[in-house]
């Protein structure tokens, strides 16, 4: 099961997190998943594909609740290529009739678009800026931010409804009207109708790693950040008013442009337009789900299967 670690500001609906990878070669400067997996290249995980089939075999995946690839760990890393073990992923649940959200920076993804086109799977893609010069600074081992367009465009004209991440906005960066606007015009124009956004939230490592890439903010992010701010749930996050400053600019363009719109663990889901917060509301029925097999997932919710 997906886990915010407890935090009471996710508005996620219950899920799972499957990843197929562990590290992540796109070497983000913000990433999260560095406090606990550490900064390394893509590893695929010890055992994945006996372990899935296991899983599989034994009925415990409830059909009820779509999978979540990736949370921690991006599907479509370079080695994505070499290893295609997320092709393999989805050959095995989607003929199976269960629920995928792809959560990606990789426009290799635009690769499976035939076979995610014929299944119950909808993809959101991370795209933080147009400038590439920012981006190449922001996200070292990630595909361009125009390929990653382009990789929404093929997916959408195959067939698959996708969305936009626009996530991290980060103070001084990427939060000005401008380049969230830049943007939010290009991936609508490639087919993109929800959008999730989010303030960066700081935590030791990453905030470390931004501040040694963008020397010049080291005052600013020190103040907003550690000063002014305020530790909650495992991260430091903005003051809540320059939050909901740089959401609200956001939403207003987003809502211009015919968006769905919706934040992530900002606290601020009355702001929400969209049906849920991470977009598993676009994954179509095209395959039957498979027949439950006795609530997998009952002893979490504590109820039968509804």
């Amino acid at each position: 099961m997906f886990d915010p670690w407890g935090s009471p500001l996710c508005t996620c609906p219950p899920k799972y997190s499957l990843n197929p990878y562990t590290g992540c070669s796109h070497f983000c400067l913000y990433c999260y998943a560095t406090a606990y997996i550490g900064l390394k290249r893509s590893t695929p995980k010890r055992d994945y594909k006996r372990r899935l089939l296991r899983d599989l075999a034994r009925c415990i995946i409830d059909p009820r609740f779509h999978i979540d690839i990736s949370t921690s760990s991006d599907p479509y890393p370079p080695e994505e290529e070499h290893y295609l073990l997320t092709r393999w992923t989805l050959e095995q649940l989607l003929p199976r009739g269960y629920k995928v959200l792809i959560i990606t920076k990789g426009a290799l993804v635009a690769r499976d678009a035939e076979l995610l086109s014929k299944g119950n799977a909808a993809v959101t893609m991370t795209i933080t800026t147009l400038d590439q010069g920012l981006a190449a600074r922001l996200e070292p081992g990630a595909p361009s931010p125009r390929e990653r367009i382009e990789a929404l465009r093929r997916l959408s004209e195959a067939g698959v409804p996708v969305g936009l991440r626009l996530d991290p906005l980060l103070p001084g960066l990427n939060d000005d009207e401008q380049s969230m606007g830049a943007v939010l015009e290009a991936a609508v124009e490639a087919g993109a109708r929800f959008v999730v956004v989010s303030t960066y939230k700081a935590r030791p490592d990453n905030l470390k790693r931004i501040l040694a890439a963008f020397p010049e903010l080291r005052g600013l992010y020190l103040r907003l950040y550690r000063s002014e701010g305020r530790w909650l749930h495992g991260y430091w996050y903005l003051p809540e008013k320059l939050r909901r400053e740089i959401i609200e600019r956001a939403r207003s363009l987003a809502l211009s442009l015919g968006y769905e719109f919706a934040t992530c663990r900002e606290g601020m889901a009355e702001l929400h337009t969209a049906p849920t917060c991470d977009g598993s509301h676009l994954i179509p029925r095209r395959v039957p789900p498979p027949r439950s097999c006795g609530g997998g997932l009952d002893r979490f919710l504590g109820g039968g299967p509804g």
